[in-house]
């Protein structure tokens, strides 16, 4: 006769604080992305799809120019460059041929794959170690690399801060809120369309060749999935944020609760695997987590509304 051991018998808590500093680091990793992904979801208000392409870019641009004998710093820089060179694309291809905005990100995002074969000399993955280079993050030194994404981050959150402070933030923003009332004012929509999707995407870039160094390899399929995980990201700090500061949540701590975000999502996939559920159910459990998230904003709209009429029915 076959004994049942309850699953919760096995498992190991301490294995999974063991797990969190690792979990940490890489959502610090994504954070970033999910940064950029705010941009153009929540700013700008433009569903792109590029980030899939552009991450696995800056990811590919990074490992290559370690290998050819550049500084880990200087590759980071030109991951960057190069996202943002796929988000120029994007942005061309939806403002001057019109193409709208979720298909103009898909065909960037398509065409960036065999951007990224070329760039990695025709092959699938390329590895760059840490023992040979001086990485700036390594998953070999874990809490190193979270004081080094942090403070990677405190910067990034302090430049879009000034940034969107300027006349030129402004435009972005206007453009996103209501396009139609920021031509009638003067401001080239198409233009600010592109710079966001320019500083979205090299944002996303920068991630992806941090992510690389972090993993120690890039991969051309290293991006597939990620705006999921940004939206993730994004909907989960947006949700937290407004239910611990409502209305009175600034900028700053908008940025701030996307990259905690991140880290939550990042906590419960290493939760996913804690318990033993199967990896390759991965992709379902982050758009499930994803579906719960976007639906908490619109079950708490409703709620509020059926007490409203409640409270004027008993009136």
């Amino acid at each position: 006769m076959l004994s049942i051991v309850p699953v919760w018998g096995v498992l190991d808590p301490a294995a999974l604080m063991r797990a969190l500093p690792g979990n940490t680091a890489q959502g610090l990793v994504w954070a970033v992305m999910a940064i950029g992904v705010f941009i153009t979801f929540k700013i700008l208000n433009f569903a792109d799809l590029t980030v899939d392409g552009s991450f696995a870019t800056g990811g590919a641009t990074a490992v290559m120019l370690i290998l050819s004998g550049h500084s880990p710093g200087v590759a980071v820089a030109a991951a960057c460059l190069a996202g943002m060179a796929a988000g120029l694309a994007t942005g061309l291809l939806h403002t001057v041929l019109g193409i709208p905005d979720i298909l103009s990100g898909i065909l960037s995002q398509i065409a960036l794959y065999s951007v990224n074969m070329h760039i990695m000399e025709g092959r699938s993955n390329q590895a760059v170690s840490v023992d040979q280079y001086k990485l700036v993050i390594s998953l070999r030194h874990i809490n190193m690399s979270i004081v080094t994404m942090a403070v990677f981050i405190a910067v990034i959150i302090a430049i879009l801060y000034w940034y969107f402070g300027t006349e030129q933030g402004f435009t972005i923003r206007a453009t996103g809120c209501n396009p139609d009332m920021a031509r009638a004012q003067g401001i080239n929509t198409n233009i600010a369309k592109v710079l966001a999707l320019i500083l979205s995407n090299g944002l996303v870039g920068m991630a992806g060749g941090l992510c690389a160094q972090y993993q120690g390899n890039s991969d051309v399929n290293m991006g597939r999935g990620a705006i999921v995980i940004g939206l993730a990201a994004v909907i989960i700090g947006e949700v937290l944020g407004e239910a611990l500061f409502g209305k009175k949540l600034n900028f700053v701590g908008r940025l701030l609760f996307v990259a905690a975000g991140s880290i939550i999502y990042y906590w419960v996939i290493g939760l996913i695997l804690w318990l033993g559920l199967p990896s390759t159910d991965l992709k379902l459990f982050s758009a499930i987590v994803v579906a719960i998230f976007l639906a908490v904003p619109y079950l708490q709209g409703k709620i509020r509304n059926s007490y409203r009429r409640a409270s004027k029915g008993g009136k």
